[in-house]
């Protein structure tokens, strides 16, 4: 009775394959829409002097806290809010990113190594607060604060993996995008065929999404000098919101049992 009463006010959408496809794109749009606004419209650069990572930074954060207060306080899920919400996360930490790696100078490792640090905090709170951090507790608005909290620090961490790998290590963009892509189908694998704890699957791949994602969206609009397609950040972005929005309507959109529920973890 609980338990049903639990998954009817869930917030967040079943994850299937669709789930995982939209989430892809969702992460791919935050980096060609988050240089859009900073890099093109604001004209930030790696010197980082004019302030247009500081500036995307305010804006977009503006924008996840509108429409992450819009989701909190609505009673049902509804899949444009949350796809909404999810892409403003990825607008923001391509910002956020860029700007504590390249503005504050301290780096794609420093960035990254601050930014696991806050996950891993956020992550320990939520659990010391709720008890877990299943995707299949997100019936409180309490949790769901925890909840957006850390997708943020998921995001903005993936985008500093992601220039990490393809710049630090030489690897080019599509090079880091094969990498992230096969870590993933190893966690698929290990889902399949193993019984690690689906909670922890669950987030390893949430965020090893956004790193790939963020590299794809460097490959198109990147010049080809960079390895790079070129392709018009604006356009990209737009392509990339078209494909969601014609998957959401396509795909089933709706809320229910998560991978991660506490019933599925292995016993301690």
């Amino acid at each position: 009775m609980y338990e049903g009463a639990k998954n009817a006010l869930s917030k967040v959408p079943e994850v299937t394959l669709g789930f995982w496809i939209i989430k892809i794109l969702a992460t791919t749009i935050g980096e060609t829409g988050g240089d859009a606004v900073t890099m093109s419209l604001f004209h930030a650069d790696k010197d980082a002097n004019n302030g247009g990572y500081l500036i995307g930074t305010c804006l977009f954060m503006a924008l996840f806290i509108a429409v992450a207060v819009i989701q909190i306080t609505m009673k049902r899920f509804h899949p444009f809010i949350y796809w909404v919400t999810i892409v403003a996360t990825t607008t923001v930490g391509t910002a956020m990113a860029d700007f504590a790696d390249r503005s504050l100078g301290i780096g794609y490792l420093g960035g990254s190594s601050l930014l696991f640090a806050l996950l891993m905090m956020s992550l320990l709170l939520w659990r010391w607060s709720e008890g877990t951090v299943s995707v299949n507790s997100i019936a409180t608005p309490r949790a769901e604060v925890f909840y957006w909290c850390t997708i943020l620090f998921s995001q903005t961490l993936g985008t500093a993996l992601g220039d990490w790998m393809a710049d630090t290590n030489s690897l080019g963009y599509g090079n880091a995008a094969i990498v992230f892509g096969a870590a993933l189908l190893l966690l698929a694998a290990v889902y399949y065929f193993t019984n690690v704890s689906r909670v922890f699957l669950f987030w390893a791949a949430f965020i090893l999404t956004r790193p790939l994602g963020a590299t794809l969206g460097d490959l198109f609009d990147k010049p080809i000098s960079h390895g790079g397609f070129e392709v018009s950040r604006t356009a990209a972005t737009a392509i990339l919101a078209a494909a969601i929005v014609a998957l959401i309507l396509i795909l089933p959109q709706r809320a229910g049992s998560h991978p991660g529920s506490p019933s599925e973890m292995p016993a301690e």
